[in-house]
């Protein structure tokens, strides 16, 4: 009986991802800061997908499609920046995830949503169902809202956790979310455990009697539920309301819709791009859920975290140009504390994580984000998190499995110090 379930599992797998039949990954690492500049524009011209974005200090990984193999690496070797190839046939590489992540699932199915797993990602019904669970379980410190529904109807759902039902003014606010990007599957398992730190295992009380929460793990529930039922690399919202072919090709990039220097750079104007900024800016509900949370919770926000993978990097504004804003120095200040933080508590085979402003490190410039917008009306500090990934040697597309716990453990440990360096900065 075992060995059915399992070629019946095998079976279902294998008649996915067939339009990544022939696609290649690799990795590429530039050595200097016009190699890195560079790497921007050849994604642009040769439709590349970047998975994870290189620095200096380590490689990143991109996606290729089978008709932009050739003239992307003679593109890589005429600008000297050195790769090499991270999956020969990404269609295997995500079967084999596949049955990774579903016999994984199968032993863990038994949890009816009182228990979130963390040695494997979370899929949508398991994370509402836990938000609910938590909010009915302790009446007094969390509550379960809706900020509105999805283009397709979902509830786009955060808790707010406080000791004092968020009527204490003089208490700062910590808004965190993921999930905007559907297929960063590891974020939402970051944020969910911030809330079980809060709620379920406090070891921070000051972090309750201080501060007022915002936790919205998934802020693109149809996009992240497609990318589980569908197209794993799948980026945008599922909206079709923004162009004359969004029918055909739907979705806005949730983290180009921020209005902050709108559609300006590092974006795309066809709706059939990965970058696709949408129509206007705040087209898209689910944008529009996080910017109502900024703007009504904003003269008390101290501190906005939004959750990406992957990277290992702690990026702060301006991600438009690489200039630095007036607060640049605790900006920087702050997320090397949470760097360090994490990297106390961090496995010796995972990537230090590096802080700066985002297009200083990564070499590319997009306008739009959601840490920008928060950091231009007003939040004093505002990062983007890129979380720990794929390493060396692996042959997948996702960070396994097995670490996804020591990630969401130590993240915690960044946002702990973030929140408390927040408090001791924020002026009311």
């Amino acid at each position: 009986m075992k060995v059915l379930a399992v070629l019946l599992l095998c079976v279902a797998v294998y008649a996915k991802h067939e339009q990544y039949a022939g696609w290649k990954s690799y990795y590429v690492g530039p050595k200097s800061q016009e190699q890195l500049r560079s790497i921007g524009p050849l994604g642009q011209e040769f439709e590349v997908d970047v998975l994870g974005y290189a620095n200096l200090e380590r490689e990143g990984v991109v996606l290729v499609k089978p008709e932009h193999q050739d003239g992307f690496i003679k593109a890589l070797e005429e600008r000297n920046i050195t790769y090499r190839i991270h999956s020969a046939d990404v269609k295997a590489a995500l079967d084999m995830d596949d049955i990774a992540i579903e016999t994984r699932r199968q032993k863990n199915i038994a949890r009816n949503g009182k228990e979130l797993p963390y040695d494997n990602y979370q899929d949508l019904d398991e994370i509402y169902a836990y938000l609910a669970d938590v909010a009915n379980r302790y009446p007094d410190r969390a509550t379960l809202v809706s900020g509105g529904n999805s283009f397709e109807g979902r509830p786009i759902y955060y808790l707010k956790i406080s000791t004092t039902n968020f009527e204490d003014e003089s208490k700062p606010v910590i808004f965190i979310d993921g999930g905007i990007h559907a297929r960063e599957w590891i974020a939402p398992p970051t944020v969910t455990w911030a809330i079980h730190k809060l709620l379920e295992d406090v070891t921070e009380t000051d972090l309750l009697e201080r501060f007022d929460w915002i936790l919205l793990p998934v802020v693109n529930p149809d996009g992240y539920k497609y990318t589980f039922t569908d197209t794993r690399f799948w980026r945008k919202t599922r909206s079709t309301d923004q162009s004359s072919i969004s029918t055909t090709c739907p979705g806005v990039d949730g983290n180009r819709n921020y209005d902050f220097f709108w559609n300006t750079v590092g974006t795309s104007n066809v709706a059939c791009a990965d970058n696709y900024a949408g129509s206007r800016p705040f087209s898209e509900v689910e944008t529009r859920v996080v910017q109502s949370l900024l703007q009504e919770n904003l003269h008390r926000l101290a501190l906005y975290l939004t959750m990406h993978s992957y990277g290992s990097m702690i990026l702060y504004p301006w991600g438009h140009d690489g200039s630095l804003s007036n607060n640049a120095f605790a900006l920087h200040v702050v997320g090397v504390a949470m760097a360090d933080a994490i990297a106390a508590h961090a496995l010796p085979n995972f990537p230090r994580y590096v802080v700066g402003n985002a297009v200083l490190v990564i070499g590319y410039a997009a306008s739009g984000a959601a840490e920008d917008y928060a950091h231009l009306i007003g939040v004093p500090l505002s990062y983007t998190y890129e979380l720990p990934g794929l390493a060396g040697g692996l042959n997948g597309f996702h960070l396994n499995p097995i670490y996804i716990e020591q990630v969401c453990r130590e993240t915690w440990e960044g946002i702990v110090v973030g929140a408390r360096r927040a408090g001791d900065l924020f002026v009311p």
